[in-house]
């Protein structure tokens, strides 16, 4: 679990948020603990999401199938709020780490815990199905593995099998690269056995610690799928032959989950659950962070209140939460219009607040952190959690922190201005000198960054921050790292196509290790010199015609 930064909500809807436990294309997930002191797992949708209406009504299906299943094996949804400004639900919070977690920080896990693994989600998707639902996103960072058995989690892009509509592009495949059944990707639809194909793909991740589809890119791994068999290392016996089955190419061939329970605990799961399942390390690592849960309240910010107090704020950590530029905001209640952005002025500006002084520069640095194969992304406003056939879609490094080498940006004409920031007094935009034939400006060199806003100013971007440096026509000008304001991170990089006396014009693509929200279709992007400051404009209406004034830092 990760600190709350100081621009993240403390509480939603009837909960208080206690720390941010990972964060994905949809939105992030949070501890948090209600007023009668139950601990829950908050999934919160970002908020450029919440205009998209088709991501709605796919959220509200999360929330509907999630309710329908709730059995054994699955966590229960406790609450939720699909209609507020910013959708969420909140669901029974499980002691224990993902198996993507726990195989990347221990290795494969033992053929009892696998066994155990398999036959306890194979269970859960029985009953899945026999609801009428295919759940399509069966992969490792979506089971949990916990004391009492292995958790099938977010029901973000399950469809029921019923012939209602996908809610997806046409040529377009939903899931995880790798993790994908070749008739999912080959857009022939997903039913059952598609499941199951992903199930067997994760009880191989599980027994040898390695994808049975490896690649370094979203195209390698889905042509494997599609067109190679799985490296299954070290498998053997009886574990060996039903996982190749699971990952028959052919969807008829494929074994049913109740016959894949009955193959590894005839006796059921819960039976070998109870005798333990997990190795002695899991078990530590899950008893140590109870004891961290059971700590929150007396080391944190509920520490000290009175009898009756609910208390909001972030817990205390041992490290200092990163991108700390304010005090932490409640979540707007339903029905609270969005206000729009506040962009810095301009230090050449004249104008004023409402309340008579001058806005002051914002400039911070933000580092990001994820779980793995998942990310957050803060620009697209049309995001379907999609992927093309040929499309990319990246794994974010568990727990890193991106520090990229973010190269020098340019600029837009010289009546561009940020939405929101700039003012009648304010100075024109700088008229550039002519430069040599194909060379930028040096006015334009260095690391500009500000705050960025969407749909002519009413959508909060969060921070834009480019770094340019000396190119020629033709050649990578620099690279935008934009944040979110729950911290999603997309990397843009800038082609010079033309410069003139006004303004710098670029292509600008995403990079490809973005992760599946991010834009990956170039658009142009055009700098321009406003005052001492530099106006971003992107001509991407796909994430809303993104718009910042950005002072420069360096």
């Amino acid at each position: 679990m990760q600190p709350l930064g100081a621009d993240e909500p403390t509480e939603v809807g009837p909960y208080r948020l206690l720390g941010r436990l990972g964060s994905g294309g949809m939105g992030r997930v949070y501890l948090g603990r209600s007023a009668g002191g139950r601990t829950v797992a908050v999934k919160i949708v970002h908020p450029h999401l919440a205009l998209d209406e088709e991501f709605r009504a796919r959220f509200r299906r999360e929330v509907d199938a999630a309710r329908r299943v709730g059995g054994a094996w699955t966590a229960p949804v406790l609450d939720a709020d699909p209609t507020a400004d910013v959708p969420w639900v909140a669901t029974a919070y499980a002691a224990g780490p993902s198996l993507a977690a726990a195989v990347a920080g221990g290795g494969a896990l033992p053929e009892h815990t696998v066994r155990v693994l398999g036959a306890g989600l194979a269970e859960a998707l029985d009953t899945v199905h026999g609801l009428g639902l295919v759940h399509r996103d069966v992969k490792p960072s979506n089971v949990l593995l916990t004391v009492d058995g292995p958790l099938l989690i977010d029901f973000g892009i399950a469809r029921a099998t019923d012939g209602t509509a996908s809610l997806t592009s046409t040529g377009v495949s939903v899931g995880s690269p790798g993790y994908m059944a070749p008739e999912q990707i080959l857009g022939k639809g997903a039913s059952g056995a598609a499941d199951v194909f992903s199930l067997g793909a994760v009880l191989a991740y599980a027994a040898t610690g390695e994808p049975p589809f490896p690649g370094d890119s979203s195209a390698a791994l889905l042509y494997k799928v599609v067109h190679e068999q799985p490296a299954l290392g070290r498998l053997d016996g009886d574990l060996l032959d039903l996982v190749t089955a699971c990952l028959g190419k052919d969807p008829a061939a494929r074994p049913t989950p109740a016959e894949i329970a009955r193959r590894l605990a005839p006796e059921g799961a819960a039976r070998m659950v109870a005798s333990g399942w997990l190795p002695g390390r899991l078990v530590e690592q899950v008893g140590r962070s109870a004891v961290q849960l059971l700590n929150l309240e007396a080391t944190g910010a509920g520490a000290g209140a009175g009898a009756g107090q609910a208390v909001s704020g972030p817990v205390g950590f041992s490290s200092a939460s990163v991108g700390e530029f304010g005090p932490a905001p409640v979540m707007a209640a339903p029905g609270t219009p969005t206000p729009a952005p506040v962009l810095p002025a301009p230090r050449d500006a004249g104008g004023t607040t409402a309340g008579g002084e001058r806005p002051g520069k914002v400039s911070l640095s933000l580092a990001a952190a994820a779980t793995p194969g998942e990310g957050g992304r803060g620009r697209r406003l049309s995001c379907t959690v999609a992927l093309a056939v040929a499309g990319a879609l990246a794994a974010v490094t568990v727990g890193s922190v991106f520090v990229l080498d973010l190269m020098p940006g340019s600029g837009s004409d010289d009546n561009d201005s940020a939405a929101g920031s700039d003012t009648a007094s304010s100075k024109p935009a700088a008229t550039v000198p002519p430069a040599p034939a194909g060379a930028v400006p040096a006015a334009y060199v260095g690391t500009w960054e500000g705050q960025g806003s969407g749909l002519g100013g009413q959508l909060p971007m969060g921070t834009f921050r480019l770094t340019v440096k000396q190119a020629a026509v033709g050649k990578e000008l620099g690279r935008l790292r934009q944040t979110d304001v729950l911290g999603g991170v997309c990397l843009d990089i800038l082609t010079l196509t033309k410069v003139t006396s006004k303004e710098l014009i670029t292509t600008s693509v995403g990079a490809e290790t973005n992760h599946g929200g991010c834009n990956p279709a170039a658009h142009t992007v055009r700098l321009t010199r406003t005052g001492d400051d530099l106006t971003y404009r992107s001509e991407s209406s796909a994430e809303g015609n993104p718009v910042a004034r950005m002072s420069r830092i360096d």
